[in-house]
């Protein structure tokens, strides 16, 4: 027997406290942390980076048409023997030691009576295994299916989805009565959802929630009513805030809705799911025997045809309607806006219901599972085993009319979908060819601007091939003057190069002139100087006594030749000293 099993979410309100021991996980050595990223890994992912608006925008669009309500958790847990033993030790001891600290107390101060009682006194309002929360209860199904016969790792954890409330407490306790031992605790939870609860049960090991699988599984509650008590494996239990976006999708699990008349959740499993038009699903067992046009629920009148209210809630097309049975989201189908199937991409909510015929659609599994079973190995159609043959022959004539209804809604909606194209088409032909009109007469509006335009061209062409005709002329000449001024330049410049040869050539005569004026005037300054040298130095001989006169005849006077006279004395100078050494007779 195959099960498969369940992960159960508690969404609370932000300001709602959280339940005690409500939280669980079958598997083993994960911590808080990394059971929390496996929950929020998709939230985490989808609200990173956004604003407040835009986090509270994407939180309305999971949360769909559900709304939060008051859920009462009570917790049991069964006290053995030995505990209750031992508690009652427990207050033995302390009643024993505050009558000693009393006793101790009204001998040591007996005036002051006050002294004997405790500093403290505890004390508790209220039923505390009972509490109470603000919020929305998950149901996923998980993508893997494990069989009773294997030796697998499954939970220790189980749940009865739907528990009618007819059934009491003390009649639920008679039901676990076998199992109490082996229970650790039971919690029953009430939501709003009338008539019914669901109880979460906690064994010490797997094979005590086996046990209790086999046994109770398909059970009837009592004799008198029809329920059965409906088992499924809870592999995590949690707890998250609704702003922490506990109503995004989780990775490889799909959410699961509700029948509001037998309070069993419906997946591809079960026979048969339709959703009225006012947003109530049912399986087929229970409308079998409702033959009025009403919805069992609000009574609201059921029309096959769409009614006016009726339309997309994003582009607002008002034929080929699905309605998503999670959260109530209406969206066109995918030969339209393909807004339903969008909205399954961003909220992973599987089952849609057409409402013009009540199909319901599974987008994980891509096929209809209204009133058929789609087979797990190869994805066929298949029908439960039935006994009977009268059983049988309505199976079939089920089959056949479904398959008769398939066909026809199919090749309607085909027939549907290519009128939609040629019209579609056409209209495009249409605007095409307006198109092409409005193309071509401005085409030819701009062909006649551009000839005006052309004319006017030419005539300025005209116009400036005149003007320069003129410009050419006048650079001509101006050409002509240009080499003239050249030509002009040239000589001149060269007239210049020959003054300029001739400037220096008389420059340098006039250096050498100079130069040999300035020889000529040394050497007649020697001269006078010595012919002054020799005047003066005949009258200064005139003046003496004969005697010294005489002497001075006789003798001889020689001067020696200064340094300069060596290094550059001319042969004027050399004549000059010697004349200065010769004696005067």
């Amino acid at each position: 027997m195959s099960v498969s099993l369940v992960v159960i979410r508690l969404e609370i309100a932000d300001q709602s406290p959280f339940p005690q021991g409500f939280r669980y996980s079958a598997v083993e050595g994960m911590g808080e942390e990394e059971l929390r990223d496996k929950a929020l890994g998709l939230a985490k992912h989808a609200l990173s980076g956004k604003s407040e608006l835009e986090r509270a925008a994407v939180l309305h669009q999971h949360m769909g048409s559900r709304a939060m309500g008051d859920m009462v958790i009570e917790t049991y847990e069964p006290a053995s023997g030995g505990q209750e033993a031992s508690g009652a030790l427990h207050d033995a001891q302390t009643e024993s030691g505050l009558s000693q600290e009393a006793g101790g107390a009204s001998q040591a101060a007996p005036d002051s009576p006050s002294k004997q009682l405790p500093e403290q006194i505890s004390f508790f309002s209220g039923n505390p295994s009972v509490e109470i929360v603000h919020g929305i209860m998950h149901l996923y199904k998980t993508n893997k299916m494990t069989s009773l016969t294997e030796d697998v790792r499954r939970s220790a954890m189980v749940c009865i989805l739907t528990v009618p409330a007819t059934m009491t407490s003390h009649d639920l306790m008679k039901l676990m009565g076998p199992f109490n031992d082996v229970m650790e605790h039971m919690k029953i939870i009430r939501d709003p959802t009338p008539n019914q609860y669901m109880v979460l049960i906690k064994f010490s090991s797997q094979a005590d929630a086996d046990s209790f699988y086999t046994a109770c599984n398909g059970r009837q509650f009592n004799s008198i009513e029809e329920a059965v008590c409906q088992l499924v494996y809870v592999e995590r239990a949690e707890v998250i805030k609704s702003e922490d976006g506990a109503s995004l999708p989780v990775m490889e699990l799909t959410e699961l809705p509700k029948c509001t008349v037998c309070l069993e959740r419906m997946d591809e499993s079960v026979n048969g799911v339709l959703t009225t038009l006012c947003n109530h699903s049912f399986h087929s067992q229970c409308l079998q025997r409702w033959e009025d046009a009403t919805c069992p629920v609000c009574r609201y009148c059921q029309t096959p045809e769409p009614v006016e209210e009726n339309k997309c809630f994003e582009c607002g097309v008002q034929e080929n309607l699905w309605i998503c049975l999670i959260c109530g989201h209406i969206g066109c189908g995918r030969y339209v806006s393909r807004h339903a199937y969008k909205h399954f991409e961003e909220t992973q909510h599987t089952y849609a219901m057409q409402l013009t015929n009540h199909r319901v659609w599974d987008y994980a599994g891509d096929n209809y599972v209204h009133r058929l079973v789609a087979s797990k190995t190869d994805g066929k159609m298949v029908q439960f085993d039935c006994e009977g043959e009268t059983c049988q022959d309505e199976k079939i004539d089920a089959l056949q009319l479904e398959y008769s209804y398939l066909l026809t809604s199919q090749l309607d909606s085909q027939r549907i979908y290519w009128e939609n194209k040629i019209v579609h088409l056409e209209k495009e032909t249409a605007e095409e060819i307006n198109n092409m009109k409005a193309k071509f007469k401005e085409t030819l509006e701009r062909c006649d601007n551009l000839e005006q335009r052309l004319g006017e061209i030419s005539k300025e062409k005209q116009s400036l091939e005149k003007k320069c005709t003129q410009l050419n002329t006048r650079v001509v000449k101006l050409s002509q003057e240009l080499k003239e001024e050249q030509e002009m330049n040239r000589c001149l410049r060269a007239n210049q190069t020959q003054l300029q040869a001739q400037l220096a050539e008389e420059e340098h005569k006039a250096k050498e002139s100079g130069e040999r004026k300035d020889v000529v005037i040394t050497e007649l300054q020697e001269q006078l100087r010595d012919v002054m040298f020799y005047l003066e130095t005949q009258q200064k001989i005139e003046q003496l006594s004969s005697e010294a006169r005489s002497e001075i005849q006789e003798g001889h006077i020689n001067i020696p030749a200064s340094q300069s006279s060596f290094d550059g004395a001319g042969p004027s100078s050399g004549r000059g000293r010697r004349g200065r050494g010769r004696k005067r007779k």
